[in-house]
């Protein structure tokens, strides 16, 4: 049977590796819908969102919160940081959903949105930054677009401090989770090594984007365009399963490996093969130290990585390479020799 649902809207994104996804609202300048058409879920959200438009009173953030995500800004986000802001909006929505939009311009509002993060950082001081980070965007977007006269949540600092100062792969975690870890595995491993990208651009890499010296890519979050040029240990696992199309990387079914089974499937690895205190994520900042250690330039880094220079200056001044033995080692080697020499 077929249900006509009234004031659809969809609009669609190109995606990192050169396909086109759709994504549907329940009208122009609503909330985006779960599923596909057809579905129970698509139509059940259909419904929800438009029960919600009636209730809706004019004037209110809700209406913020639901034109940001119909706007441009929002199809630009990945994938992943949408179904992030979802998560995020959802709460927003019901602490603050029908805050009158000129209570926005009262000093008085700052101090309440800080009162909430500060209640939500009780539980989790990083999720208590991400809300207010992902609020302060929602604002900014609608200030820009003359909605609000004023964004309360500028500029809000942070409440976490935490660092992954220690938290790089080392060559016995490499090693560890190549000898113990399941097969499949390996290969998204020496993927994020020597690549340095996030795991959502490794996870939607195809053969096509790899010539067999090189993979080509443009990364989901910035937008940039990275050429990677394939070293010796990365093509020796590559070329023995090189295939004409497809997802390069497959679960143990031979599938394409959805988000939340992947990062199931790392977790239970790194604990079977003993690798503690490291996660996919570190393997980007891993690949950064690994090419600094190896004597390339800034410059060089950032045209691997896709980082901007300027990142991964942060990275190695702030996070990563301050803590490695290695450079202090090298620079007594290199102060000895100067003093060696002749003058």
């Amino acid at each position: 049977m077929r249900i006509n649902l009234r004031g659809l809207n969809r609009t669609k994104k190109t995606l990192a590796d050169g396909t086109v996804k759709i994504f549907w609202y329940a009208w122009k300048g609503g909330p985006p819908l779960s599923g596909q058409p057809g579905e129970p879920e698509f139509i059940a959200s259909y419904n929800a969102a438009v029960a919600r438009k009636v209730i809706t009173p004019a004037g209110v953030l809700l209406s913020i919160l639901q034109g940001f995500q119909a706007s441009s800004d929002w199809d630009d986000l990945a994938d992943r940081t949408r179904r992030d802001y979802v998560k995020l909006i959802k709460v927003i929505e019901k602490d603050f959903g029908d805050m009158p939009l000129s209570a926005l311009a009262d000093q008085r509002a700052r101090g309440e949105f800080m009162e909430w993060r500060d209640k939500r950082a009780k539980s989790s001081r990083r999720q208590a930054d991400y809300g207010w980070q992902v609020l302060a965007r929602i604002l900014s977007w609608a200030q820009g677009r003359g909605l609000i006269a004023r964004n309360p949540c500028e500029k809000g600092g942070r409440l976490y401090r935490g660092t992954r100062a220690d938290n790089v792969w080392t060559d016995d975690d490499e090693a560890s989770f190549l000898a113990r870890a399941p097969a499949h595995l390996h290969l998204p491993l020496l993927i994020g090594l020597w690549t340095g990208q996030r795991q959502g651009d490794i996870l939607a890499l195809t053969w096509m984007q790899y010539d067999g010296a090189h993979i080509r890519l443009r990364q989901s979050k910035t937008g940039r365009r990275v050429v990677i040029k394939v070293g010796a240990p990365l093509k020796a696992a590559l070329d023995p399963v090189r295939q004409k199309e497809g997802q390069i990387l497959l679960n143990s079914d031979g599938a394409a490996w959805t988000p939340d089974g992947f990062r199931s499937s790392w977790r239970k690895a790194c604990a079977a093969s003993g690798v503690v205190g490291v996660t996919f994520n570190d393997l980007r900042g891993t690949a950064v130290t690994r090419l600094a250690l190896s004597g390339c330039e800034v410059p060089e880094i950032a045209t691997i990585t896709g980082h901007s220079m300027r990142d991964v200056n942060a990275i190695l001044d702030a996070h990563y390479l301050h803590r490695d033995q290695r450079l202090g080692d090298s620079a007594i080697t290199k102060l000895e020799n100067r003093t060696k020499s002749p003058n």
